[in-house]
């Protein structure tokens, strides 16, 4: 009833016959299309018996009381549109490769022979044009959830079965949702949905997925040794999105800020670890150590010792040679002066002494060449030795004169030290490297004793010996007493001289001639005499001494024996007797 009512409502409305038989029914009267497809608008028709259509066609336009143009005339559409309704009661259009410009209201118009027999049905169909797109998230990370999909402006009349395609690869999805869950990098590309089974897709859109710095790897050109000199470039690769920035450390040193880290002409300085660090906004990782060793000829060898300081003697002393080369060292060659004296980097000296004190140099070298150190100069402490004691001036002294010791010493640090003994005296009687003194007695024996800070060394004592001229000159007899008549005695003189006395001379008091010489003189008679004693440096005389001569009688003889008889010494008895008649031998009893 509400159909009938509607179809007489749009029949009165247009100005034309319309009894309750004329009618148009669009189904559906709202279509949604992709752009590029072909789309069917279906409808319907009827008008009044006796009538008889002539014309049916479809129309962009709505017009009152004229004939709208036909769509099929309409040369936008010349080859795309195609009636598919008869002139009875179906009224279908098909429209193909649908254009953005398609978009409007279309209606059906029928004519009949009647020239009141025009009818234009109301409403239309509204026809809506849209593309495929892809909606993808802006900001994409890594292990995100991540679901695209496939868009379009209006809600399609038909439902197509969409598919998905990757970087031009198709993909096994079949709905209007791609879901990548969890999306990873390896998911980052171009993206778009299509019909499936007909040429209708989306622009492609790209899939940006984000992540931090990963796989950071240092590479090295040229491979191979490295000779000091050359040209070697670092490479740094990196995967990261955003695109990361690159930053090269030399141990904990900033060195460069590129891809690539280039030195142009490399030395030993250059040796050692390089790592690169690559960053971006979501992180940042630091690759492995990459070891440059940079080959080149020996340079700054060096010498040193341990331990360090003062070197006593009989310390353990060890040098060591220290040289800048690569590859390392070969060979070690020690020298003290122009003498070889060891091989091996470390050069030891166990029970070190003055005499190891020196220059010593250390010669490197390996197969580029080889380089001498420089000089080393080693010093050895020791305490004082071979202390000796010289006398100034030198050959005789003479009483009176001045005399200077000098003591020499071996020492290092020198002798701070020296102290003067008299031997056999407990105190000092001087000090300093000299002692000077005048002579006034027969002289002594002297040493010193030398004194550094590692100890102490005496001397062997050395004697002064003075030169003078006899002094306390005497002469002693023997025998002593009074002499026997016919008898003679020895006088013998003595003198305090050095050198000693060489020529003694024998004088008989009142006389002015000599009466002997020698050490000894036997006086033939009673008398005083005295010596001269002489040797390089004087003379002098000794005090007179009294030889006196006495007689023997027989009457003392005779009360002599009468004694010994007495005592029963028969033998001296007749000895006495005999020698009564021999002086000479009397005189030797005596």
């Amino acid at each position: 009833m509400s159909l009938t009512i509607s179809l007489l409502f749009l029949l009165f409305m247009s100005g034309l016959v319309a009894p309750q038989w004329w009618g148009v029914s669009y189904n559906p009267k709202y279509i949604c299309a992709l752009k590029g497809s072909t789309v069917t608008i279906e409808c319907t028709y009827t008008y009044p018996r006796g009538q008889s259509v002539i014309k049916a066609f479809w129309s962009k336009y709505w017009i009152r009381g004229a004939e709208p143009p036909n769509l099929l005339a309409d040369p936008e559409y010349r080859g795309r549109v195609q009636y598919l309704g008869d002139k009875y009661r179906y009224c279908s259009l098909r429209l193909s490769d649908v254009r953005e410009k398609d978009r409007s209201k279309y209606y059906f118009t029928i004519i009949t022979r009647t020239s009141a027999g025009r009818y234009q049905g109301e409403g239309g169909v509204d026809l809506s044009v849209t593309d495929l797109r892809v909606e993808v998230p802006e900001r994409v990370m890594e292990r995100d959830k991540v679901t695209l999909t496939c868009k379009t402006s209006c809600r399609l009349t038909v439902r197509p079965t969409f598919t998905w395609y990757r970087n031009g690869h198709r993909l096994s999805s079949r709905t209007e949702q791609l879901c990548l869950q969890p999306v990873s990098r390896e998911d980052a590309g171009r993206y778009r949905c299509a019909v499936l089974g007909q040429n209708l897709h989306s622009p492609e859109v790209t899939l940006n997925v984000r992540y931090g710095p990963s796989s950071v790897s240092v590479s090295i050109s040229p491979s191979g040794e490295i000779v000091e000199g050359r040209s070697v470039t670092l490479t740094c690769s990196s995967d990261g999105n955003p695109p990361v920035e690159y930053n090269w450390f030399k141990g904990i040193s900033l060195v460069g800020k590129e891809k690539t880290y280039t030195m142009k002409k490399i030395s030993s300085v250059d040796s050692g670890e390089y790592k690169c660090r690559s960053s971006n906004e979501h992180g940042e990782k630091l690759s492995e150590a990459l070891t440059l060793n940079v080959l080149y000829l020996q340079k700054n060898v060096s010498v040193s010792i341990s331990p360090s300081g003062e070197i006593v003697e009989g310390s353990s002393v060890t040098l060591t040679c220290n040289s800048d080369a690569n590859p390392p060292v070969q060979n070690y060659t020690w020298f003290k002066g122009p003498s070889l004296v060891a091989e091996g980097e470390t050069y030891t000296m166990k029970e070190i002494s003055s005499v190891d004190s020196g220059e010593y140099k250390c010669r490197s070298s390996n197969k580029h060449g080889e380089k001498l150190s420089e000089a080393l100069t080693l010093n050895v402490s020791y305490a004082p030795k071979s202390i000796s004691v010289s006398i100034s001036p030198s050959g005789e002294i003479v009483e009176g004169s001045s005399v200077t010791l000098t003591c020499s010493s071996d020492a290092n640090p020198p002798v701070q030290n020296y102290t003067w003994f008299e031997e056999g005296g407990n105190s000092p009687v001087g000090f300093g490297q000299n002692y000077s003194f005048t002579i006034d007695s027969k002289g002594s024996k002297y040493y010193c004793v030398a004194q550094n800070k590692y100890g102490t060394q005496k001397s062997a004592a050395k004697t002064t010996t003075l030169m003078y001229g006899p002094k306390s000159v005497s002469v002693s007899i023997s025998p002593s007493g009074e002499i026997v008549e016919g008898s003679s005695v020895t006088l013998t003189c003595s003198s305090d001289a050095n050198p000693p006395v060489q020529n003694y001379t024998w004088f008989k008091e009142g006389g002015s001639s000599p009466v002997g010489s020698g050490h000894n003189y036997r006086a033939p008679q009673s008398g005083s005499y005295y010596c001269e004693a002489q040797n390089e440096h004087g003379s002098q005389k000794s005090d007179a001494v009294t030889v006196t001569e006495k007689g023997v009688k027989s009457a003392d003889l005779f009360a002599v024996l009468g004694v010994l008889a007495g005592c029963g010494c028969l033998f001296v008895i007749v000895a006495v007797l005999y020698f009564r008649e021999t002086p000479g031998m009397l005189r030797a009893l005596q």
